[in-house]
């Protein structure tokens, strides 16, 4: 049998290096990719470190799956410009605090910060 679920996952990830390479060299300045999306912040979360190539983006979608043991949630999300992503479905890192405030089906609104291809649920709100 061949690994044909592969495939798939080959390709998402060149999708994903792909986008991160163009928001690289579409952004204005690493302080301005950066900070992108930073308004709402509030309190000294603005002083915390960050890893240099992170960014920060909203986002809008339905919560298609819910992994409270593994801390990830599945949302089919609209695009993400700050982050120069597509309309996709991708799963994210959430802390257990945020997968309890919502519920598969549910539209949300949510805030995400993104390391190389990786994403962090750090805000999350039903519309």
């Amino acid at each position: 049998m061949k690994p044909l679920y592969l495939i798939p996952v080959l390709g998402f990830t060149v999708l994903l290096a792909a986008c991160g390479e163009k928001a690289a060299t579409n952004a204005a300045s690493p302080t301005d990719a950066a900070t992108a999306g930073m308004g709402n912040m509030s309190g000294d979360m603005g002083n915390m470190a960050m890893p240099a190539d992170a960014k920060m983006g909203k986002g809008t979608g339905t919560v298609t799956a819910i992994d409270k043991a593994g801390g990830k949630i599945t949302l089919a999300h609209g695009p993400i410009p700050e982050v120069n992503w597509p309309a996709m479905t991708m799963a994210f890192a959430a802390k257990p605090a945020l997968l309890e405030k919502v519920a598969v089906g549910d539209k949300v609104t949510f805030e995400v910060t993104v390391t190389g291809s990786a994403g962090e649920v750090t805000a999350i709100a039903k519309q």
